[in-house]
């Protein structure tokens, strides 16, 4: 496999908001007693009188950010993923979605690699619970570079915003000229056999898969859906016609999740045979990132059988089940 850089997705987080208060004075950001972790410490010290500290207050702190939006501020409010999307969801769906105030959430320490903090500071719902709100734009970048620019993205967006980002250091798979567009795929890896739909720490996991393939001689299709809502549709059916049978893969709970989201457009759309990676309906534990990813069964090796399985089951003639 191919040895990537490795680099911080929170870090893309933070230098996007020094250079988004940097070019523009509405700008604000307010956190939950975190910013040594998510890093916001940084824009804190360039900026101190734009920074605001809520201390453990979550619920507080989105109500806070509601009502600066309507003074005309850009608020961009940060904590771990699992805290700002738990504890203030109430505040998040009414008095920020209702309204469509314009609020970004960045939701830091995404998915089971948090490692030793274990369950309770693993988000492994937050994508479920986050699409289901009205006006609520969700992304899930793949790396460092995605991160910033989904950051950089959001501030242009008139509504609210959940920008979903990983605590450790994650493979770098786009470059710093990548087009990035809200609601628009982008497809990392031509293919015609087999489509794998990835988002987050994920993508890397499924073009190391899809070199994997091609070794057998199997063309995989790779798609970085970094946008969940609102879905790339076209992106999604045009590759799965085209290949016949998909996998998806994330780092959160399969219920709910972007696999669910891309599985709702193909029941619509084009239905295929799928397969899916992601956690089986468990709480996490305290582990290594490493050990984590293996022990819940998202990693490549899971991608790549996955993707046999989907292949074996697009070469079945539905009719003969019939």
């Amino acid at each position: 496999m191919n040895k990537r850089e490795m680099l911080l997705q929170r870090q893309g987080w933070a230098d996007a908001l020094i250079e988004l208060g940097t070019k523009d004075p509405r700008v604000v950001v307010l956190d939950a007693d975190l910013a040594k972790s998510t890093l916001t410490c940084q824009f804190r010290d360039k900026f101190p009188k734009r920074f605001f500290d809520m201390g453990i207050a979550e619920q507080n702190m989105v109500n806070t950010a509601g009502g600066l939006s309507l003074t005309g501020l850009i608020p961009f409010v940060t904590t771990y993923g699992v805290f700002v999307s738990g504890r203030a969801w109430e505040q998040i769906r009414t008095s920020v979605c209702y309204g469509k105030l314009n609020v970004k959430f960045g939701g830091a320490h995404g998915g089971i690699s948090v490692g030793p903090d274990g369950a309770t500071h693993q988000a492994l719902e937050e994508i479920s619970i986050m699409r289901v709100l009205p006006e609520m734009t969700v992304l899930v970048p793949a790396d460092y570079h995605e991160t910033k620019k989904a950051v950089l993205a959001s501030a242009s967006i008139d509504g609210p915003v959940y920008i979903r980002f990983g605590r450790k250091k994650t493979p770098v798979v786009t470059a710093k000229d990548t087009p990035f567009e809200v609601g628009k795929a982008i497809i990392m890896k031509q293919g015609t056999d087999l489509t794998i739909i990835a988002c987050g720490t994920m993508v890397a996991s499924a073009l190391d898969t899809a070199e994997r393939l091609e070794k057998e001689g199997v063309s995989a299709e790779v798609i970085n859906l970094h946008t969940i809502k609102p879905i790339d549709r076209d992106a999604i059916v045009s590759s799965v016609r085209k290949t016949g049978c998909l996998v998806t893969a994330e780092e959160h709970q399969l219920a709910g999740g972007m696999g669910s989201a891309v599985l709702e457009v193909l029941a619509e759309e084009m239905p295929v045979p799928v397969e899916r990676v992601g956690i089986r309906d468990t709480f996490g534990e305290s582990g290594t990132p490493q050990e984590l990813m293996e022990k819940y069964g998202i990693t490549s090796k899971e991608i790549f059988e996955k993707a046999h399985s989907a292949l074996s089951r697009k070469k079945i003639d539905i009719r003969s089940l019939s």
